[in-house]
């Protein structure tokens, strides 16, 4: 097996294990599968958060993580699908950064941790064994770089200042 070959499979594993993850993540929020709260719910944990409105949000972040994560399993539109995954996850890490960096204590190193790979995906590139290399990389072209991250990092920067702003007010928690 040859080193392109090798590289191949190991994007295609790890986008499988990402994709899914971010799927099953996304479905909670969204239908309320695997103990999930579903979207209602979800909606108004969001608005307690800080995220508002908090409908709007729980979509945004349920359909970033469920569509990101089966785009990236299918290795389709790679790029588009590592900015959505990535963005969805930048607002799971506001929420966790209080807490601080380890999973343990309630921290943000497992969002981070899946929306630094989604990226990383996004950026490289899905590999030989995709939809995207099936297709002629129709939906994964190098001017799509730029057009799936570059609007999504401003949005992403300004839910995460914007929320911990939303959720003080004078000072004290709401």
């Amino acid at each position: 097996m040859s080193c392109i070959n090798r590289r191949d499979l190991a994007l295609l594993a790890l986008r499988a294990g990402t994709g899914a993850v971010l799927m099953a993540h996304g479905t909670q929020k969204l239908f309320g599968w695997f103990g999930g709260a579903g979207l209602d719910e979800t909606a108004a944990a969001m608005e307690h958060m800080g995220f508002t409105p908090g409908r709007q949000s729980a979509l945004a972040a349920g359909l970033g993580e469920t569509g990101g994560g089966a785009l990236l399993v299918l290795g389709l539109a790679t790029p588009a699908a590592g900015a959505a995954a990535a963005g969805a996850m930048a607002g799971a890490v506001s929420v966790h950064a209080p807490a601080g960096f380890f999973a343990q204590g309630g921290g943000f190193e497992y969002p981070a941790f899946l929306g630094f790979t989604a990226a990383a995906i996004g950026l490289a590139g899905a590999g030989r064994y995709s939809l995207d290399h099936a297709t002629g990389h129709t939906f994964d072209q190098r001017w799509m770089l730029g057009l799936a991250f570059a609007p999504r990092g401003l949005p992403a920067a300004g839910v995460v200042t914007k929320r911990p702003r939303a959720r003080s007010v004078g000072g004290a928690e709401v």
